[in-house]
């Protein structure tokens, strides 16, 4: 029986929680940590932790009886946490995002790969049917090579979301919609088409004057082999419709799913291609279903890798390069200039203390609550919706 604590009790514990309780036969929550500490008693009594005590400091659980932890607090304490327990020989399930600055990301690995522990970090988008068919489609090269992503991270979030004490600062949430949304699509991007080597992006905060961070941002990608692409990440978009294109040279195919094929007519034009379309049709529709989906998914998966070895589908590298791309759209909105991946240990926005000058802060923080009283969450718009 694998015994878990879950570090912080707010909002996203809850998917967290619910996810370990569907393997109740493979493991157990046995502590909830919150600075708060009725947090941590009201989530215990909310899913009825029976075995789970609450603690106000996760340094008292160091040395306890656990042997793996979620952590659930703002992005800027990810890294002490997350590499405290991995040196006190504990597996680590973080949140996204994996850390506030890259400095932080690399001592995270250090930490993992100097106590040989797991390291995995949230994201519960590749845990699902659609996206799981979406990449193995694509792995099929039967739409030839890609040629253009686009990635539309579309949220919608009122303006108080920002009041709550640790978000719309650069120092504690590390940034804003590019990080803290689009960061599911964006990983999601980079698992089917890899890193690009160019960004060019630009940034504004458009209707959150309580935030020092962006609320839209838009970048601009080419990658290695040829490929270009745009990711808009937002907290503006009523109706938060949400998806991933890919432009094949052969067909086209995205989440939400759709398919579509074309060949060329004598002059150049256009005309569908129906063989192809049902092939990739085909292909789509008789891939299976998850059995798990979402955090639940990714639970699962951790666990399959600390009782039998299998092999993390989202680990630490992975967390770090898709803050690596966020971070470097940060840097080129804020800069004005093109950046190059990967971005080096001596560049500006490597370090958080140094990013915090260089990057642009478009408001002071005029409010700060220490809790909402309504604590329920939308998740976005599912990419398997019509």
């Amino acid at each position: 029986m694998i015994n878990v604590a879950i570090i912080g009790a707010g909002a996203i514990s809850s998917a967290h929680i619910a996810a370990y309780m569907q393997f109740p036969e493979r493991c157990r929550i046995v502590a909830v940590v919150d600075m708060y500490v009725e947090k941590a008693q009201n989530r215990i009594i909310e899913y009825r932790l029976l075995s789970a005590v609450a603690a106000t400091d996760y340094h008292d659980l160091l040395q306890a009886d656990i042997d793996l932890v979620s952590v659930c607090t703002p992005p800027y304490t990810h890294a002490s946490i997350a590499s405290d327990f991995l040196r006190a020989g504990k597996h680590v399930l973080v949140e996204k995002p994996m850390a506030s600055s890259l400095e932080e990301a690399d001592q995270m690995l250090n930490a993992a790969k100097e106590s040989g522990k797991l390291l995995s970090v949230v994201a519960q988008n590749r845990f699902t049917t659609p996206m799981m068919k979406l990449k193995n489609v694509l792995d099929s090269k039967l739409m030839g090579p890609i040629l253009h992503v686009q990635v539309d991270s579309y949220w919608w979030r009122g303006h108080n979301y920002y009041d709550l004490w640790w978000r719309g600062t650069w120092e504690k949430e590390g940034g804003g919609c590019t990080l803290n949304h689009a960061v599911h699509h964006i990983d999601a991007m980079l698992w089917m088409m890899g890193s690009p080597i160019e960004v060019q992006a630009m940034m504004a905060n458009t209707a959150h004057n309580n935030a020092e961070v962006e609320d839209i941002s838009m970048a601009m990608l080419r990658f290695g082999h040829g490929a270009v692409g745009m990711i808009t990440s937002s907290v503006i978009h009523h109706g938060e419709e949400q998806q991933l294109i890919f432009q094949g040279k052969e067909a086209r195919v995205s989440a939400p799913w759709k398919v579509a094929a074309s060949t060329s007519r004598s002059n150049g034009f256009p005309e569908p291609n129906p063989t192809l379309e049902q092939q990739l049709q085909q292909q789509f529709d008789e891939l299976p279903e998850v059995t798990h989906a979402g955090h639940a998914g990714q639970v699962e998966n951790v666990l399959d890798a600390i009782e039998r070895g299998a092999p993390l589908i989202v680990d630490g590298e992975s967390g770090r390069n898709t803050l690596e791309l966020i971070i470097a759209i940060y840097k080129s909105a804020s800069m004005g200039e093109k950046v190059v991946l990967p971005i080096p240990s001596d560049d500006v926005f490597y370090a958080r203390e140094s990013m915090l000058q260089h990057a642009v802060h478009f408001y002071d923080k005029k409010t700060s609550v220490e809790n909402f009283e309504d604590l329920s969450i939308t998740l976005g718009r599912r990419l398997d919706d019509v």
